[in-house]
């Protein structure tokens, strides 16, 4: 693929799938991490109806969120590749951030990204011109169905050749587009937690893109909110690396397999955990936990 004179890897999809043992659990992790080094995880898949598609018209695209989104980072990418302009707005930058530039923040500018310090107007996406690409917080718009289904394509093909017929599907959402989609497309059940919001909040992001066929949601005892360090998310995250040799983000993969041990470890069915990348984000949040829970400054 020829994007404005780069050349662009086919390997966006058929991210590989490992076998791996987790507290003496046997689980299939699906690798989207690895689909690419610039462009990874859930929001390639959502956004890779926007890299394959022509938009001739197309110069700018709008978006909002926090300044560590992963969601921020992967649409500064698309937009250096396709040599659109990008402006994100954000309600607030810390001022550490500012001055010391991390993570999906400090690799989002050097992409070109035009950040707007200021809440996103209710209306803009009803006021922006031919020319510009209006895509919600997270991704979560229909358009995301095309990059997930070619993934549920990708799980049907390889649970057919691994002869896997009893399989539940799982991931940690945000916005719950990728859970959604993937519950559409696939015979398997779909299984989820809420790290941004709640189970209502959840449910009602499920709703705004399909009415029917939600994934099934899990639940912890104790309530997190999202962004707020708690040292069992911590925890899990070095275990995991640990004992699997494979990093996974601490915003939502710590929740994640946080409910998955609590609700599936005895689970007589295939487990696949769908590893959605993240990892720029780490990097700031390792440096708070190791403040916080390690001491080092």
């Amino acid at each position: 693929m020829l994007i404005d004179g780069t050349i662009l890897p086919m390997n966006y999809i058929n991210s590989p799938i490992e076998k791996i043992t987790f507290n003496h659990q046997e689980i299939f992790v699906k690798r989207d991490d690895l689909l690419h080094k610039d462009f990874s995880g859930n929001k390639a898949r959502k956004f890779y109806y926007f890299l394959k598609n022509d938009f001739d018209n197309i110069t700018k695209v709008i978006s909002h969120g926090s300044s560590q989104s992963n969601a921020m980072y992967s649409l500064s990418v698309l937009c250096k590749l396709r040599n659109w302009h990008f402006d994100y707005y954000v309600d607030h930058i810390a001022p550490f951030i500012k001055t010391n530039p991390v993570g999906n923040y400090k690799e989002a500018l050097k992409n070109g990204m035009n950040i707007i310090e200021k809440k996103v107007p209710e209306d803009i996406s009803k006021n922006i011109d031919e020319n510009s690409l209006f895509i919600p917080e997270g991704g979560a718009l229909e358009e995301a169905s095309f990059g997930i289904k070619i993934l549920a394509d990708e799980i049907i093909n390889w649970a057919e050749e691994a002869k896997i017929k009893a399989l539940k599907v799982f991931l940690p959402s945000g916005t719950g587009t990728t859970a959604l989609y993937l519950q559409k497309y696939l015979p398997f059940e779909v299984i989820t937690c809420a790290c941004v919001g709640d189970e209502e909040y959840l449910k009602k992001q499920f709703t705004i893109l399909e009415k029917n066929n939600h994934p099934k949601i899990l639940n912890l005892d104790k309530k997190y909110h999202f962004g707020k360090l708690y040292k069992e998310f911590y925890e899990i995250h070095k275990e995991l690396k640990e004992q699997t040799n494979i990093e996974f983000d601490l915003l939502y993969d710590s929740k994640g397999w946080l409910c998955l041990n609590k609700h599936l470890k005895t689970c007589k069915s295939s487990i696949l955990y769908i590893h959605q990348g993240g990892l720029l984000g780490n990097i700031s949040m390792l440096q708070r936990y190791k403040y916080k829970y390690d001491k080092i400054a």
